[in-house]
């Protein structure tokens, strides 16, 4: 639980629209190839995507096991596997690890963002005793009771993607204890249908995208000076 609490914050908002998770991103170094790593975000199959909070090798090994689960029912039963019947085989696993000696458990928490055609749009919090619930928003990570005061306060049901966005952006602005943020330090991602689209679409925001939904927050830190 000490690895979570000091991880970077990561937030999920549901909406009618679809799914925003988004999350702070700790490593900002300018060497950093950005396009071929990710340091929160995950896809899992091509309705579920995660954010984690903690240490990320662990959350390497469940999500393996997710993906690996996800395909095992695809190619049994034909359909894509239901969000909470995932979330619930790799919190079994992290149960698993609490209850038997020589094992420590692990140190991951995750937002799974969804969707099925039995529960449309979904969103679980899981945490390393293997505890999983439905949220409507939810925030892991550093300063996560912060964050939920605000989106106790400021979510509203017919949110739309983009109202949503802007909430995420604005909580992780109180977690990260920062009056202004820049793109490079954000990591974002939708779940939802663009029109016409029959299955869910995992988009991540690029550093454009990021600065326009910035500067709509009045959170953008102005280029320094050389």
């Amino acid at each position: 639980m000490e690895a979570i609490g000091h991880a970077g914050a990561a937030v999920g908002v549901l909406s009618p629209h679809g799914i925003v998770l988004a999350a702070e991103k700790k490593i900002t170094s300018k060497l950093l190839e950005v396009a071929k790593t990710s340091e929160k975000m995950y896809i899992v199959d091509k309705h579920v995507a995660c954010a984690v909070a903690g240490i990320t090798a662990d959350a390497n090994i469940l999500i393996n096991e997710a993906r690996l689960g996800a395909q095992r029912y695809l190619y049994a039963y034909q359909e894509p596997i239901p969000v909470e019947y995932l979330v619930q085989q790799i919190c079994d696993t992290k149960q698993g690890y609490t209850q038997f000696g020589g094992l420590r458990p692990f140190g991951i928490s995750f937002l799974f963002a969804g969707w099925d055609r039995h529960y449309k749009y979904q969103l679980y919090q899981s945490d390393p005793s293997g505890n999983y619930g439905g949220w409507k928003a939810t925030a892991i990570g550093a300063n996560s009771a912060a964050a939920q005061s605000i989106l106790k306060s400021d979510y509203k049901e017919d949110l739309s993607l983009n109202d949503a966005l802007l909430l995420a952006i604005k909580v992780l602005s109180k977690t990260m204890d920062a009056t202004t943020l820049s793109p490079d330090k954000l990591e974002l991602c939708t779940l939802s249908h663009p029109e016409g689209a029959a299955t869910p679409v995992y988009h991540t925001l690029d550093e454009s995208e990021l600065e326009v939904l910035l500067r709509q927050s009045n959170l953008l830190a102005q280029p320094k000076d050389n």
